[in-house]
């Protein structure tokens, strides 16, 4: 099968269309047929080779974490699952969705929504399930609460003011100034130009959403007593500082940052379907690339400026 592969770590052009077996079904898999998946912020160090603690060096290695399939096989002991269901899903901890099939869990899936496309499905897949996890679970959003949501115009950011807003919070935005009107459009209250605002003269927020990873403890002091923050990103540059702060703040002061990576549940995944099949939250697509220009859509990814997700159409 196609699959997208690298061996050396370096730029996006390091990234080329190669081959490799179809995964065998285990038990207590699903095999998918791929369709589309999208490319994350989280895949680019990795690339890089600023994540050697997470990726290893053992080439060649895989990218894509999300898809949006159609099931081809059900292994033995798997129930409630049948071929040819059009599912979304997430792989885990591991890399290797940019690719025509992929093994996975049925933990790891859930119904697509029936009304989208592949290509607009994918790109709610992971930032639907981070924002939900961050601002509910982690963040414990209330209603009438002031949320920040750093990043605002990406692909985890996109999703997270439309998430706020549904979860009846007033939402302040930060983007790239030709972004603004973007993100007002996805309901943000206000939107700012991150390069120019001065914020602190937008008064205190009760939770912050940080999707860029850097100057945490600038952001934490734009917390009212008792806000939180949430971070789904560090910076990467330098791992050790960041973490640190972000382990430091759970435990002093009344302004606590919390880390938020976790995998979704097959529960959390039809929550996001069904928010998405009764219009609560709509796809955000900023281009589609086919498999084998993937180095492109990292490349552009890295570029900045983005409008929700860079999308891969397999199929």
């Amino acid at each position: 099968m196609r699959a997208v592969l690298y061996d050396r770590f370096g730029p996006p052009e390091v990234l080329y269309e190669g081959t490799v077996p179809v995964p065998d079904v285990k038990p207590g898999e699903v095999l998918v047929r791929v369709l589309a998946v999208s490319v994350n912020g989280g895949e680019l160090p990795g690339r890089a080779g600023k994540a050697r603690l997470v990726t290893g060096c053992r080439f060649p290695q895989r990218t894509g974490v999300d898809f949006v399939g159609d099931v081809v096989e059900v292994g033995p002991s798997v129930t409630g699952i049948r071929e040819g269901e059009r599912i979304w899903g997430i792989l885990g901890r591991r890399f290797g969705s940019a690719a025509e099939y992929v093994a996975v869990r049925p933990r790891r899936i859930a119904p697509a929504p029936a009304d989208l496309s592949p290509v607009q499905a994918i790109s709610l897949v992971v930032g639907g399930t981070t924002s939900i996890t961050a601002l509910r679970d982690k963040a414990h959003l209330k209603p009438g609460e002031r949320l920040l949501v750093r990043g605002a115009s990406g692909g985890v950011g996109s999703v997270a003011v439309q998430i706020g807003k549904l979860f009846g919070a007033h939402v302040t935005a930060l983007a790239g100034a030709k972004n603004l009107d973007f993100v007002r459009g996805l309901g943000a209250d206000e939107a700012f130009d991150y390069k120019t605002t001065h914020l602190p003269g937008q008064g205190a927020f009760d939770v912050i959403m940080d999707t860029v990873g850097t100057q945490h403890a600038a952001y934490r002091r734009l917390l009212a007593p008792g806000g939180r923050m949430v971070a789904i990103a560090f910076d990467v540059e330098n791992v050790l500082t960041s973490l640190s702060y972000i382990l430091g703040s759970t435990v002093h002061g009344s302004r606590r940052v919390r880390f938020s990576s976790r995998i979704p549940w097959p529960e959390l995944l039809a929550e996001l379907t069904r928010y998405a099949q009764n219009g609560d939250i709509r796809p955000v697509v900023d281009t589609v690339h086919p498999l084998a220009s993937i180095a492109a859509a990292h490349r552009a990814l890295e570029a900045g400026g983005v409008r929700g997700k860079h999308v891969v159409q397999v199929v």
